[in-house]
């Protein structure tokens, strides 16, 4: 059996999280009982989420244990296996962790499915086609629920979640506006993710500067607003949020680091009627079939092009994650393991 690379989570961030918290080790790779499969990845994704999970707080979901490997999405191969319904050769999807080999349980319902890569990369079963992408779906189609003609935003515009809500939007024929960093960020959001404008977040930086690019973006309002951020975005777009706007709330990256995050004018959610619905993509198994049947859709014929910024090696996953957290990400943030 293969040696293994692992990370482990090895202590909690004090604040900002450092790549003092993990620690790089190699094990040797259990052999396979009846049942098992031994799956070579080739690609980790990276994900806002991972960092709540590092604190001991409570959240919406259990801490990453001390001293165990990293949770992560993975995507790669069957190497071994001692289960009829996987074969060596077989390309699959899990949640491997951040290391290079893992043994899956692969009779265990949801824990590792195959994917065809036919007319889908192997690493868009980690970004569009995969929980990223799926979570756009929901957002979307079951909070926001948009009609034709209303004005959607989402914040992280161009990461793998905002991309494949941008084709979603699209396709059901909203104007679809974007909030970004950077000038080459909101460039790619209008000129390849086809959104209808993109604001520079670093352009602006507080909620009157962020609330007076929304007016000029959005002249009939928001009707939808997907978030990831939170902080004075949030603040800004109720500001804009038209009577009766859905929002569908899915991160909060901007408050990762413990630090509350105040609501400046809560009152807006009653004045306005907003629906807001917070939610995890996971506990949702039911939509996923059908989310990524379209997902899936989009990509083949090439209107979803989703961008991904891969790190090279398993040593290379924490300065990869940190970067994802400032966002120096351009698109979906992968480990290449192979």
């Amino acid at each position: 059996m293969p040696r293994n690379q692992q990370i482990l989570l090895d202590n909690r961030p004090q604040g900002e999280a450092t790549a003092s918290n993990f620690k790089l080790v190699a094990t040797d790779t259990p052999a396979l009982q009846d049942g098992q499969v031994l799956v070579r990845h080739h690609y980790l994704s990276l994900d806002p989420y991972m960092r709540g999970r590092m604190n001991e707080s409570k959240s919406y979901a259990a801490s990453q244990p001390l001293g165990e490997v990293m949770i992560g999405g993975t995507v790669g191969e069957v190497v071994e296996s001692r289960h009829p319904k996987y074969a060596p050769g077989d390309k699959v999807a899990g949640m491997g962790g951040w290391q290079e080999y893992s043994v899956v349980d692969a009779g265990q319902p949801g824990v590792l499915r195959k994917v065809d890569t036919t007319h889908v990369p192997l690493s868009h079963y980690l970004g569009a086609v995969g929980m990223p992408g799926v979570t756009a779906w929901y957002g979307l189609v079951k909070i926001i629920a948009p009609k034709a003609g209303e004005t959607v935003v989402v914040s992280a515009a161009t990461g793998a979640v905002g991309s494949a809500f941008a084709a979603l939007a699209k396709a059901r024929g909203c104007r679809v506006v974007g909030i970004a960093g950077g000038p080459d960020k909101c460039r790619y959001a209008t000129g390849e993710l086809g959104f209808d404008a993109c604001i520079d977040y670093r352009e602006h930086g507080d909620v009157k500067a962020m609330s007076g690019a929304l007016k000029q973006a959005c002249p009939d309002g928001i009707d939808g607003y997907f978030e990831n951020v939170g902080g004075y975005i949030l603040d800004a777009v109720l500001l804009r949020a038209n009577a009766f706007a859905r929002i569908a709330l899915c991160g909060m990256i901007a408050g990762y680091d413990g630090q509350p995050l105040p609501l400046a004018n809560p009152q807006l959610l009653l004045v306005n009627r907003i629906k807001l619905e917070g939610f995890i993509v996971s506990e949702h198994p039911e939509v996923w079939p059908e989310a990524l049947k379209e997902l899936g859709t989009l990509v083949g014929t090439g209107k979803l092009r989703p961008r991904e910024s891969i790190a090279q090696g398993i040593a290379a996953a924490p300065e990869a994650f940190l970067g994802l957290l400032k966002g120096k990400n351009f698109g979906k943030q992968l480990v290449k393991l192979i």
